[in-house]
C-alpha cells in the first residue's frame, strides 16, 4: 500500500491555539490507529530563544532575519519528509507550526520574492509544498481576555498581533487549501472546529463536539479489544502546585505505541467563571522537571484508556488502578440518545459530576 503523507500548516496571529491544537492532534492521531504525526516547531521562536538571533535589539534587521528562518524552515521541512518516508506507518501527518508563507507577514512582498529566490523558489513553488493551510485567528481579535504574553519571543500588543494576523491570512490568502478558524465560538470549542477541519483534510472521521461522561460495571476488558476492537493505551496526569489562583496546572505522560508523548497543561479559570484549557507538547525532561513542582497533597492519576467506536458513536472506557468494579465511560456523539454496546453496564450518568473529575480522583483514590 502507498504511504500517505498529508501536510498542514497550522498558521495565524500571535496567540491563536496553534500550539493547543497541537497537542490535541497528537492525542487524537495515536499510533495504535495506524497514524505517525510528525511536527515542525515556529522556527522564528527558535532561532530568538534558542539562538539569541533576534531583528531588533540591534541585532539585525528584520528582513536580514528572514535568510535564517527560511533556511532553517527548509532544513527542517526536508528532515520532516525524509523522516516521513522512513517511519513505518503508511498514513503520516506532518504539521508545521507556521511555515515559509508566514515570514511574508513582516516584510514586503518584493523583500519576500527576493529571499526565497536566493533558495531557488517562488511565492508559487511555496505554495505548492503544502497540502492545506489552517489559519486560526488571534486571541487579540475578538476574543481580547485570552490573549496573553506567555510566549517569551512574543512581544506583540494587542494591536500588533491584529495586524500581524491580517498580514498573515493575506499572505496565505492564495492557497488553494485554505481554512478559517476564528473566535465565533469558546477556546475549546475552536480548537475542537481546528482538529475537524485537519479530520476532514486527512479522510478521517470529525471527531464530536459533544462530550457525555457515565459510571459504569467494570466491563470484560479482552471482549472489548476483541468484538468492539478497542485500542487501549496507557496514561498518567500530574498536578502541579498552583502558582496562580486562577491558573490549574497539570502534566501528562500518553503511552503512543513503543513510545512515550508528554504535555503540559494550563486550565485557566476567569472570575466570571469562564474556562478554557491551553496546551503544549514537552520533552521528557521537562515532563521530568515539572514533576518537582508536583502538589504533594494530590496523587498522581494513572489510567487505561479503551477506545472504540459502536453505532457510528466514539466512546472511551477509563480504567484505574484504584477501582476493580467500576469504570468510567465517554460518549461523543452529536446526537442524542447515547447507544452504548448493550454489554455494558450503565449505572448512571455522571456528566459535569465535579466528583468525577481526574483532580477530585487524584485526592480520593476511589470511584
Amino acid at each position: 500500500m502507498e504511504k500517505k503523507i498529508v501536510k498542514i500548516v497550522l498558521t495565524g496571529g500571535p496567540a491563536a491555539g496553534k500550539t493547543t491544537l497541537i497537542s490535541r492532534v497528537l492525542k487524537e492521531f495515536k499510533q495504535e490507529d495506524g497514524w505517525k504525526v510528525i511536527t515542525i516547531p515556529e522556527t522564528a521562536t527558535e532561532l530568538i530563544s534558542g539562538f539569541g538571533i533576534k531583528p531588533f535589539d540591534n541585532c539585525m534587521s528584520m528582513f536580514d532575519f528572514q535568510y535564517f528562518v527560511i533556511a532553517d524552515q527548509l532544513h527542517k521541512e526536508k528532515l520532516a519528509l525524509d523522516a516521513a518516508q522512513k517511519v513505518p506507518e503508511q498514513n503520516v501527518l506532518i504539521l508545521y507550526d507556521r511555515a515559509l508563507l508566514d515570514d511574508k507577514a513582516y516584510i514586503t512582498d518584493a523583500e519576500f520574492e527576493y529571499v526565497v529566490s536566493h533558495f531557488d523558489l517562488t511565492t508559487e513553488a511555496v505554495l505548492a509544498k503544502y497540502d492545506a493551510v489552517i489559519h486560526l485567528v488571534t486571541c487579540a481579535k475578538g476574543a481580547e481576555f485570552a490573549y496573553n504574553l506567555g510566549n517569551d519571543a512574543r512581544t506583540e500588543d494587542i494591536g500588533h498581533a491584529i495586524e500581524l494576523d491580517d498580514n498573515t491570512l493575506r499572505a496565505w490568502s492564495t492557497h488553494p487549501n485554505l481554512r478559517i478558524v476564528d473566535n465565533a465560538v469558546d477556546f475549546e470549542k475552536k480548537i475542537q472546529r481546528g482538529l475537524r477541519e485537519i479530520s476532514r483534510i486527512v479522510g478521517e472521521p470529525e471527531p464530536m463536539d459533544k462530550k457525555r461522561k457515565y459510571l459504569i460495571r467494570m466491563p470484560d476488558l479482552n471482549r472489548l479489544i476483541v468484538e468492539r476492537h478497542a485500542v487501549p493505551f496507557d496514561m498518567m496526569q500530574s498536578y502541579l502546585v498552583m502558582t496562580n489562583p486562577n491558573i490549574e496546572r497539570r502534566v501528562r505522560q500518553q503511552k503512543n505505541g513503543p513510545e512515550y508523548l508528554y504535555f503540559y497543561t494550563e486550565k485557566h479559570i476567569m472570575p466570571d467563571s469562564t474556562k478554557w484549557d491551553t496546551e503544549r507538547p514537552i520533552s521528557q525532561k521537562e515532563y521530568q522537571r515539572y514533576l518537582q513542582e508536583a502538589d504533594a497533597s494530590l496523587q498522581p492519576v494513572y489510567k487505561r484508556k479503551y477506545r472504540f467506536n459502536y453505532n457510528r458513536q466514539r466512546f472511551e472506557i477509563d480504567v484505574y488502578p484504584f477501582s476493580q468494579e467500576k469504570a468510567v465511560l465517554f460518549c461523543y456523539a452529536d446526537e442524542e440518545p447515547v447507544t452504548a454496546p448493550p454489554e455494558l453496564e450503565i449505572l448512571r450518568d455522571v456528566t459535569g459530576d465535579p466528583e468525577y473529575k481526574n483532580k477530585h480522583l487524584a485526592s480520593l483514590q476511589r470511584l
